[in-house]
């Protein structure tokens, strides 16, 4: 077994603190990769405190990482030592259900093995995530990082990168198409960046006005602050494509009032309660309001590589892993512009 360090949850709602733990000595077609960065995800801080429920601990977080090959299995094929990769929600998944048949291993039938609170396709090993040195992953749910992408910044595609490319790519995105983003934060900013390298026209749909200069930075055509309630007048009809980035509870009949005849909204957010949505809402445009969860292991590579194409990373703001239960408070606070990504070599003196 192969002796690791990361920092853990050992309970739920506990701070995170340091923890050994082991991780498998690779078998024939995996690779060991020495962890570089992790980026911090909203869903690590809702899985910490047990927020979704059946959380698994100890627990060590992270499902945005990025490293470097150091061990490769006998059979290993796709990768070799020094190769720069990633590791993003998924390390493996049954490969042979209708779903995983098709590249959709993220809705396998049998249940995909995430990358940290889930379990081995044996169904009875937890698996540890990337707030740690080093893991241990089956070649075929490793990435390969683009060279032109520095590894700090592309940590956060692994998660908030394909989430937002996945449904934009889905719903075809792109030119001639108007595509509002509801919320410029983690998920909000790398949808702006994603759908402007489309050629969509993209604009914000933002409580406030304080991010309207970000938002054009970054990519956006308008913005617009859903305080205003003349947004809600003036914008009807409006958009081929809505994504909904936010967890909070915000009126969804209010927002599919402003897709187009055959525009759809996509759900990212999971709120809290359940949010009623009136059938007029629907049939009044033939309008569609669906939702969409990460993607599969081929078409994240391809969002990688697009991002590779278009030069695309996160806003990030790097940190020592010490400093990780500092970070959370800020996430909650929405203190952060736009990912935390931390730091593995500061494991080291933690």
């Amino acid at each position: 077994m192969l002796e690791a360090l990361g920092y853990a949850a050992l309970a739920a709602k506990a701070p995170l603190i340091p923890h050994s733990f082991q991780r498998r000595e690779p078998r024939e077609h995996d690779v060991v990769i020495d962890i570089k960065y992790c980026g911090v995800c909203h869903s690590d801080i809702h899985q910490v405190r047990d927020e979704w429920g059946g959380s698994i601990f100890p627990m060590v977080p992270g499902h945005e990482v990025v490293g470097v090959v150091s061990r490769v299995g006998s059979q290993t094929a796709k990768y070799k030592i020094g190769d720069k990769v990633g590791v993003g929600c998924m390390v493996e998944s049954c490969r042979t259900c209708a779903s995983c048949k098709k590249g959709l291993e993220q809705f396998c039938s049998g249940g995909p093995s995430f990358t940290y609170n889930g379990l081995e396709q044996d169904k009875k090993t937890p698996t540890m995530g990337g707030y740690s040195d080093v893991i241990t992953v089956d070649e075929n749910y490793v990435l390969r990082i683009p060279e032109n992408l520095p590894l700090d910044a592309a940590a956060p595609l692994l998660c908030a990168g394909i989430t937002l490319y996945s449904p934009l790519a889905h719903w075809k995105a792109g030119p001639g198409k108007k595509v509002a983003i509801i919320g410029l934060g983690g998920l909000g900013h790398m949808g702006v960046k994603i759908a402007h390298a489309m050629g969509a026209e993209v604009t914000v749909l933002s409580h406030s006005l304080k991010k309207e200069a970000d938002s054009k930075r970054l990519g956006a055509d308008h913005f617009y602050a859903t305080s205003d309630a003349e947004t809600f007048k003036k914008l009807q009809g409006s958009f081929d494509l809505i994504i909904n980035t936010v967890s909070m509870d915000i009126d969804w009949n209010a927002y599919l009032q402003l897709l187009t005849i055959d525009g759809s909204m996509v759900l990212l957010g999971v709120p809290e309660k359940q949010v009623p949505v009136g059938a007029f809402s629907l049939i009044g445009g033939r309008r569609s309001l669906s939702g969409s969860l990460i993607g599969g292991i081929h078409e994240t590579q391809e969002m990688l590589d697009f991002c590779g194409k278009h030069s695309i990373t996160s806003d990030i703001e790097l940190i020592a892993i010490d400093k990780i239960n500092e970070a959370y408070t800020r996430v909650v606070q929405s203190d952060v512009r736009y990912r935390f990504v931390i730091d593995m070599a500061t494991l080291k003196t933690a």
